[in-house]
């Protein structure tokens, strides 16, 4: 058997121990010294692992070739030890196209892809010729860093070279215009290519369900099948993905159907997660669990798919317990969780596993702080929102665009201010982003019309349009709700006009009903009930539950009761349209026609839902509904209520008993019930 043999076996097995002893017996005959023999020694032992040995054996050798060089470099690199790769690099005689590929792949395979694109530019410079493993890497490197920029230059050099028609290179340019989110280049690549294999295609249906749209993944799908390809684990992974992102139930049975067929495809865990979050993100959390409990092996990925999937079914309690359960967290699974008690509602325990988080030291990124923002301006907290803002600073973000973007919770904050009535930190978060987007502009538009600054969103909207960002429906719902505020009625009359005409935008019922709000605020009723009339889809109860609050304050007793029958029979069950039509016939004196009201209001069984307020002290809120008798100092409530309402008397005040709801006031007269009666010494107190 020769030398070369024996070490060919050595490669094969991963030998290290018969490795050093073929090198022993090397060392005994004359070709000791033989460089074609030390370099293949050294590239077997650095294949086994054994840098040390390679780099010994190296560092002996008498004499050296390219190859020499090329073989430690590669060892080196392979093992992580860049920076002396890099030193020896520096010391070849005369490197060759082998030493440069060396420098790039390695760097690249380690995730310096700076310094991988660095060496490409330089031996392109060097004017080595550049072949498919140049390319390769260099591509690689762009799309890791999503640096489309010098992929695009990649891309000019491949088309002048004999590459330029290798179905490797093609699919590695369509993976990287995917990973730049160039969604049109890659599928311009991909068009103009005479050959593709299974890559190419996964490439293509990857950069769909990563970029949008999702259906043109499954379309690429569809025609990949076509063409004979059969699809691979890759394959069906990323179609599940865009099943999920669809809600594509079916084609996703079918995938699953697929799978279960083949040994190899049914246990892979990576179809296995993806079956999992396609279940979850469908609304079939029973399938998605029973997917999970027949897994014979599970992952962080899989339960936080599972977490994510029973907090979208509104079972954060399940949720929680999978989440308590997992052996291995990661920062996508506390986001999980956190954003999972936001959108049911269970603000304060998204607070409480925030700092949980916090005591555990992990590290929040930015959409673990845009689900805490949008907590606290649920909760309307501007404390804990302020304290919000303080860690978001310390964590540096800029809100900015760019491979991470953090813009949107830029946009948070502003919202989170806004909603807590704090309209200056809103406008300060605004001036400080960096760089903004529609969602920023609209954020700042909406604001100030909630908060009644109808003359500053108008301003900030021109400012908008100035910076040339197109409105959308967003938009002009805060525009037209500044309008209203403002009671800009020409001003509202020619934006709801111009958003077909000079946006592109149809109207839909929350402008309708703006609109409505608008006219009806200013007392044009007739024009706000034609506006109704003339609707393309049908008017829901909400936009003419606007006019009848118009036709009370305006005291149109004829349109209000049309408006108010329409609304009955739209929905019997809701109490307000009963109490606007009772109160505005008793605004009138028509107290025949409030009992009839007020009776109809019996015999459908419709009860009056009691009002409600309630009032932060110390973060600790007070809730109270209207003759409300168990809060713990309901006693000095009443009394100091009962003193306020004598003074508001001698100054003149007169309790509207026209209004329902102030005529329960007037009634209850503030007075506890007799167990309740306050003792004189503290009424004389």
């Amino acid at each position: 058997m020769t030398l070369h043999t024996l070490l060919d076996t050595c490669l094969r097995s991963k030998s290290v121990s018969n490795t050093r002893r073929v090198h022993a017996r090397i060392i005994k005959t004359q070709f000791s010294s033989e460089i074609f023999i030390q370099n293949r020694l050294i590239d077997v032992y650095a294949k086994c692992g054994c840098v040390d040995d390679a780099r010994k054996l190296f560092d002996k050798m008498p004499s050296r070739n390219t190859f020499s060089w090329n073989s430690i470099i590669t060892a080196l690199m392979k093992s992580g030890f860049l920076d002396e790769a890099a030193r020896l690099f520096g010391l070849v005689p005369e490197p060759d196209q082998c030493s440069w590929n060396a420098m790039i792949a390695g760097f690249a395979q380690h995730d310096c892809f700076e310094a991988s694109l660095d060496y490409f530019v330089q031996m392109h410079k060097e004017n080595f010729v550049l072949n498919e493993y140049s390319y390769g890497s260099a591509l690689s490197a762009c799309a890791r860093l999503a640096d489309q920029k010098m992929g695009v230059q990649i891309h000019a050099s491949i088309s002048k070279s004999s590459h330029s028609l290798d179905v490797y290179m093609g699919s590695a340019l369509v993976d990287m215009y995917a990973k730049c989110r160039s969604v049109a280049c890659a599928q311009k690549v991909f068009e103009g290519m005479t050959k593709r294999n299974i890559v190419t295609w996964n490439s293509l249906i990857s950069c769909y369900e990563q970029n949008g749209p999702a259906s043109e993944a499954l379309d690429a799908f569809l025609r990949m099948m076509n063409c004979g390809f059969g699809p691979d684990e890759v394959t069906i992974a990323s179609v599940l993905s865009a099943c999920a992102s669809l809600s594509a139930i079916k084609v996703g049975k079918e995938l699953h159907a697929r799978a279960v067929k083949f040994e190899k495809l049914r246990n892979d865990l990576v179809i296995s997660n993806a079956l999992v979050d396609m279940y979850a993100k469908c609304s079939r959390i029973d399938e998605a669990r029973w997917i999970f409990d027949m897994m014979p092996t599970k992952n962080v990925v899989s339960e936080t798919s599972m977490v994510s999937g029973y907090a979208k079914a509104a079972d954060v309690g399940t949720a929680r317990s999978v989440f308590a359960k997992m052996t291995e967290r990661n920062i996508v699974s506390w986001n999980a969780l956190i954003a999972g008690y936001t959108q049911n509602g269970d603000n304060e325990e998204a607070l409480g596993l925030f700092l949980l988080l916090k005591r555990e030291s992990v590290s929040p990124t930015h959409y673990t702080f845009g689900n805490l923002l949008n907590a606290c301006a649920n909760l309307a907290d501007l404390k804990l929102g302020r304290q919000a803002h303080a860690h978001i600073l310390k964590h540096g973000f800029k809100f900015q665009s760019g491979p991470e973007p953090d813009i949107f919770v830029g946009n948070s904050l502003i919202d989170m201010y806004m909603k807590c009535g704090s309209i200056e930190d809103g406008n300060l978060v605004f001036k400080s982003m960096l760089e903004r987007d529609w969602v920023s502009w609209n954020a700042m538009i909406v604001g100030y019309a909630q908060n009644g600054h109808g003359i500053e969103a108008l301003a900030v909207f021109r400012e908008m349009l100035a910076a040339r960002e197109k409105p959308d429906h967003v938009t002009m719902i805060g525009v037209l709700c500044a309008c209203s505020h403002a009671g800009f009625v020409e001003e509202g009359r020619h934006y709801f006009n111009s958003m077909s005409k000079d946006y592109g935008l149809e109207p839909q019922k929350d402008h309708y009903t703006c609109m409505v709000d608008l006219l009806g605020r200013a007392g044009f009723l007739e024009e706000a009930k034609d506006l109704i009339e003339s609707m393309p889809l049908q008017p829901d109860n909400v936009v003419w539950g606007s006019l009848l609050a118009a036709c009370k304050v305006h005291g149109n007793i004829w349109l209000g009761k049309q408006v108010a029958e329409k609304l009955l029979g739209m929905d019997p069950r809701n109490s307000g349209p009963y109490i606007l039509l009772s109160n505005m016939y008793a605004e009138l004196r028509r107290w025949r026609d409030v009992m009839k009201v007020r009776k109809l209001m019996r015999q459908q069984g419709v009860v009056k839902q009691p009002g409600c307020s309630w009032i932060e002290i110390q973060s600790q809120v007070h809730i109270f509904m209207v003759k409300d008798k168990r809060h713990p100092e309901k006693i000095e409530i009443y009394q100091l209520l009962k003193t306020l309402t004598g003074q508001m008397k001698l100054l003149g005040y007169v309790p509207d008993t026209s209004d329902l709801d102030a005529s329960e006031e007037l009634n209850s007269d503030f007075t506890p019930p007799d167990h309740l009666q306050i003792p004189e010494i503290a009424a004389s107190a």
